[in-house]
């Protein structure tokens, strides 16, 4: 291997100095160097890091020669983790984790990496946990283990070294911030360790066809830890979503390139680990003795599916000159909106209540069909009557006090249907052309004729 030194390079003008400075002295940008190895080499050298995926040499291909025969997907063992992946595990593909301390990611990829076992050869890769760590959990969770091997490593040449003898289809690497390259003299976790280490990973993966799954942290904002290149390098990404006292995980595909973004896996935290949920409507609908106002159910698209979940609103008499908007699980922007329409086209006035919204389980819905849940559980709390058993309501509101229709308006119906629900109002274009049977549907096209239903 050609002999590695490294240099700095300013991320605004692409500079190269020998030492790190608070500031350029190029461009004078402060905080801009950032360490990359600087590799010398001659063309005969054959262990360039800059090897491309498809091999040592490439060319170019007619867009009609190329083979598209379709690879076929690993099952990962846990239906919900296939369907967010979008069917199945990849062949040379790279998932990237990512969610808070103690939500589950190592705990999933466990059982996962257990369950595939059965069937292939595997390898864990930790550099947070000792072997013996991984193995206690893995028998407290009561788990199989077939072919299942542990690495205990942060140097991703020794990585990917035992990987290429160990040969598994299946990888897990526990996790990239805790991963180092000897190219760079920076701590684990930095800029440059974080993007060079995963650039090694993703080129290993890639050249041999392992499926590779990288747990990443995250920051207290929620996001990525580390360059956001990594997104972009990796072929999907997943975030671990709810809370750590909960029961309820949520697991969110927001970069698929073999499936669709924005699918949503349900999984509840037991002793005996992550238990999918097949059903999650089932388990967001909450049980009430007796109607209590402020509550509506709405019926909702996550990826492929539709999912009801409950809406609640809070409504009362402010005794500040400034008004509270809280909620949790919706876009604060889009409450004072509705909010807003709600007064000039419904004359339903609010300036001078505190207005709460909630989604019940810990879900986030960021859907525009929420829109008129929304403020039939607000009407709901105001008015401090219950809306009736059984009803279902969707649709997007505009500015204008429209009811505009929303995508996937008949699977939505069936679900409601599915879980006895009696009654739906639901924008006029997404009226069904045959009734639906055991289900009464009322279409509106203004916000003032559901107001008028409830």
């Amino acid at each position: 291997m050609a002999k590695v030194k490294t240099i700095y390079v300013c991320q605004e003008c692409g500079s190269e100095t020998p030492q790190w400075a608070g500031q350029c002295g190029q461009c004078k940008a402060w905080n801009s160097l950032v360490e990359q190895a600087n590799v010398k080499q001659s063309k005969a050298d054959k262990s360039s890091r800059f090897t491309g995926y498809a091999g040592e040499q490439s060319k170019v291909v007619k867009m009609d020669k190329v083979d598209l025969s379709e690879v076929p997907r690993m099952d990962s063992g846990l239906s919900e983790l296939d369907r967010v992946l979008g069917g199945g595990l990849v062949p040379g593909s790279v998932v990237l984790m990512g969610g808070d301390p103690g939500i589950g990611k190592s705990t999933i990829l466990l059982q996962s990496l257990c369950k595939i076992s059965q069937d292939m050869p595997v390898l864990y890769v930790t550099g947070e946990e000792s072997m013996q760590q991984v193995t206690m959990r893995a028998q407290r969770l009561g788990l199989n283990t077939g072919d299942f091997s542990l690495l205990t490593e942060t140097q991703v040449e020794q990585i990917t070294t035992q990987a290429l003898m160990q040969k598994p289809k299946v990888m897990v690497v526990d996790s990239i911030q805790t991963i180092y390259t000897e190219m760079l003299q920076s701590a684990p976790g930095g800029v440059a360790q974080v993007r060079e280490s995963a650039a090694q990973l993703v080129r290993f993966a890639k050249q041999t066809g392992t499926t590779l799954l990288v747990v990443g942290h995250v920051t207290k904002d929620g996001a990525l830890a580390g360059p956001r290149v990594l997104e972009h390098m990796v072929d999907a990404v997943l975030y671990f979503e709810g809370e750590r006292d909960g029961r309820l995980r949520l697991l969110r595909a927001v970069k698929n390139r073999f499936g669709a973004v924005n699918e949503l896996g349900v999984f509840a935290m037991t002793d005996e680990g992550l238990k999918q949920v097949k059903n999650p409507s089932a388990i967001f609908l909450s049980k009430y003795t007796d109607p209590v106002a402020g509550s509506a159910i709405v019926s909702t698209w996550e990826g492929t599916r539709p999912m009801l979940v409950e809406i609640q609103a809070l409504v009362d008499t402010s005794h500040a000159p400034q008004p509270k908007r809280v909620a949790v699980g919706l876009d604060h922007q889009r409450i004072a909106m509705l909010l807003a329409v709600l007064n000039r086209h419904g004359g339903v006035a609010t300036f001078d209540q505190d207005v709460f919204a909630n989604v019940v389980g810990g879900v986030r819905v960021m859907e525009t069909s929420s829109d008129l849940a929304l403020i039939a559980a607000i009407i709901s709390s105001l008015r401090n009557r219950p809306l009736e058993e059984h009803l279902v309501v969707f649709g997007e509101v505009g500015l204008a006090g429209e009811v505009r229709p929303v995508p996937n308006g008949q699977e939505r119906l069936k679900e409601a249907v599915k879980h006895g629900f009696k009654k739906a109002i639901i924008p006029k274009g997404n009226m069904p052309s045959k009734p639906v049977d055991g289900l009464t549907v009322h279409g509106v096209s203004r916000l003032q004729e559901m107001i008028d239903l409830l």
